[in-house]
């Protein structure tokens, strides 16, 4: 028997943004489906519109799995997580023993096609840039969204979250930037 699923299961109960107040709580389920979302469309923009060859489909599974080790760790507050060297360091060897823990839950015969997803795989790097930069395009359209609901907790965050996804200096990101993430400061009215 093995217990993978049930495990994955429980990424609704992972709450993200811990140490802020939330207009909406958001979990790592949530959260995984709009890195997968986000990760697809980046893809699709970069074979379209910048002569890319990535798989769409292949970016959003590996967005799915993004966080799955976090039901073993729990989310780890971004300020925590990167508070010194030491602690990232050894925050890395946690997850990763996490990682492996989860990926010894899946049956033998299945492990060849849930490695990549579980373990990583530098033969996907490609695709886990895309992954990288959609979460942290997720994270800011979160600012973004708890900004309009008038909550101010949010107004560093957006800051710093901005900067950084416009350091990735990709594309694919600007177009997304540009095109998909204004719209995220609107009302349902103003979205007509």
């Amino acid at each position: 028997m093995s217990h993978l699923f049930a495990y994955l299961a429980r990424m609704k109960f992972i709450r993200r943004w811990g140490l802020m107040h939330n207009t909406y709580p958001e979990n790592i389920q949530e959260h995984s489906l709009r890195v997968a979302m986000i990760a697809h469309a980046l893809a699709v923009i970069r074979n379209r519109r910048f002569g890319g060859g990535v798989s769409p489909e292949r970016t959003a599974v590996l967005a799915l799995y993004h966080d799955a080790s976090e039901v073993l760790t729990g989310d780890l507050p971004a300020p925590v997580k990167y508070f010194n060297p030491e602690i990232k360091t050894a925050y890395g060897a946690i997850e990763a023993a996490a990682e492996r823990k989860l990926f010894d839950m899946v049956p033998d015969e299945l492990k060849e096609d849930y490695r990549a997803l579980l373990l990583g795989d530098d033969g996907d790097r490609a695709h886990r840039d895309l992954v990288k930069a959609a979460d942290k395009l997720a994270a800011y359209i979160k600012c973004l969204e708890e900004l309009a609901a008038g909550n101010h907790e949010f107004s560093k965050a957006e800051k710093v979250l901005r900067e950084s996804v416009e350091a990735l200096d990709l594309p694919e990101v600007r177009y997304f930037l540009e095109r998909f993430a204004p719209s995220f400061r609107l009302t349902l009215d103003e979205l007509g």
